[in-house]
């Protein structure tokens, strides 16, 4: 089991994500939410999933594509740090990466099969991980993170990305989660 990570090995905005995790064992959730987030999205109509509930917001599809994204960059910088690089990893603007990640010219089904395949991915690394690897403190953005507040934020985020979309994107839709 990875121990919960403590203040200081994470920036405080970070905590919500770790927050959401609660006293869940991280392997387990990540095996869990795989199967309850690809159904979710799955139960989405097609015709549906370019929906925004706001101007400038992302749509079903791109907040999925940021939640793929975001797990393969938390789950690198993870490998990175257990695997003993010292040198310091870049940040990414979301933002950027959303609008060029094209979501929207995919099928809301493909991005499914894709977070379901990088979340195997995700487990299998975290499932190896050894218990003197979890507390290693890293760089990423210029601030420290260490690797269990890492393996922390990959649940956290997905958790807090599907709260968002039930409660601001379904009931646009007229969809109860």
């Amino acid at each position: 089991m990875i121990s919960k990570p403590q203040p200081g090995e994470f920036l405080p905005y970070q905590g919500v994500y770790i927050d959401c995790v609660g006293n869940a064992e991280v392997p387990a959730i990540l095996q869990e939410l795989r199967d309850s987030t690809y159904a979710f999205f799955t139960s989405i109509p097609e015709e549906k999933a370019s929906y925004a509930y706001a101007p400038g917001k992302w749509t079903i599809k791109e907040t999925l594509g940021h939640m793929i994204d975001t797990e393969r960059v938390f789950a690198y910088r993870l490998l990175c740090f257990a695997r003993g690089e010292q040198q310091g990893l870049p940040g990414f603007e979301q933002d950027d990466y959303v609008l060029n990640s094209y979501a929207n010219d995919r099928t809301l089904q493909d991005l499914a099969d894709e977070f379901r395949i990088v979340r195997d991915s995700s487990v299998y690394l975290l499932r190896h991980l050894k218990k003197d690897q979890e507390a290693i403190i890293g760089k990423a953005n210029n601030n420290p993170i260490s690797v269990r507040a890492l393996a922390y934020m990959i649940p956290g985020h997905e958790l807090h990305h599907l709260r968002i979309l039930k409660e601001r994107y379904l009931p646009g839709l007229g969809i109860q989660a």
